[in-house]
């Protein structure tokens, strides 16, 4: 078992504010959510098909969204005097945990139906826990938002914010992803951005519109497997260098690409491509082969946050 010393436990605690950076997008920007937000989202009939999209009905749904913007506007303000232990950042419950949320505004020339400025969804790091260096990660968007692009937009820039160094980020080691085995839109965008089906809980949620019971599936993705620019690039989309953590990225991305990739049969075990993946690495899954050749950080720390 690895020795826990005083400096790793201290690095270990979160702190007991947070700024909440604003994160641009081609699409969109990302700024702080705020509690007059959340009519907004009743109104963007946000929570409408909730049982697929996040395995939660609806009210459900809505009260853990409530939740989830108190708890970050709480963060932010320092928790109104209250402790980071009040809320569990290290080892506590996850439904207490601190939580980061933004509110998803576009930018109304590329889309015409929103011309005042105005949300369409909102996208969290939720169940962050400083002792394991965790967080998980969820979009909810508006009703007539969905499936056009905008959790791929923003997505890759708030995880490049969760693994970025403290100095800039989060310093996460391991961002999930939680999400219906019928949500395969979903499934798609999480395999597109680099993470990996680690687990199934089956029958683990109760689908009311079909009256089924439905499987979980887990994936994640980690700090030294996840290449922010090339999940950009995966979905056509350009690097932003203002946003929080993207010169650490691009100074990671660039040790990525000057490592050869050794021809094995990794690929082999990954069913979504053994079929059809020859040893041309040209035609491989890029999420396949980004961490290969980068020494996996054992000692707990970031090792971004070193450089």
């Amino acid at each position: 078992m690895q020795e826990v010393n005083a400096d790793s436990t201290n690095s270990r605690e979160l702190p007991e504010s947070i700024v909440i950076p604003s994160i641009r997008g081609e699409m969109a920007r990302l700024r702080q959510a705020t509690i007059e937000d959340l009519a907004r989202m009743d109104s963007l009939h946000a929570f409408d098909g909730a049982a697929v999209i996040t395995g939660k009905d609806s009210q459900s749904e809505r009260a853990m969204v409530h939740a989830w913007v108190e708890r970050s506007v709480q963060w932010s303000l320092g928790n109104n005097g209250k402790s980071m232990s009040d809320y569990a950042g290290a080892i506590g419950d996850a439904q207490s945990r601190p939580t980061i949320a933004w509110s998803i505004v576009p930018d109304f020339i590329d889309d015409a139906k929103n011309t005042n400025g105005d949300i369409i969804g909102m996208i969290f790091l939720i169940d962050i826990d400083g002792w394991s260096k965790s967080a998980r990660i969820q979009v909810i968007l508006g009703r007539d938002y969905r499936g056009r692009g905008y959790s791929r937009d923003a997505m890759p820039r708030v995880m490049t914010y969760g693994f970025a160094p403290d100095t800039v980020g989060l310093a996460l080691h391991r961002i999930w992803v939680g999400v219906p085995a019928a949500n395969t839109r979903s499934l798609s965008v999480y395999q597109s951005l680099g993470f990996v089906k680690t687990g199934t809980a089956r029958d683990a949620l109760w689908d009311s519109q079909n009256q089924k019971y439905q499987d979980f599936v887990v994936m994640d993705t980690l700090v030294d497997e996840y290449d922010a620019i090339r999940s950009l690039d995966a979905f056509g989309l350009h690097v932003i260098e203002d946003n929080p953590g993207v010169c650490e990225a691009l100074s990671a991305h660039e040790h990525s690409i000057a490592i050869p990739v050794s021809k094995d049969n990794s690929d082999e075990s990954w069913p979504y491509n053994a079929a059809t993946v020859k040893e041309d690495s040209s035609k491989r899954a890029w999420w396949r082969i980004i961490g290969r050749g980068r020494k996996r950080n054992t000692n707990g720390n970031n090792a971004e946050g070193k450089r």
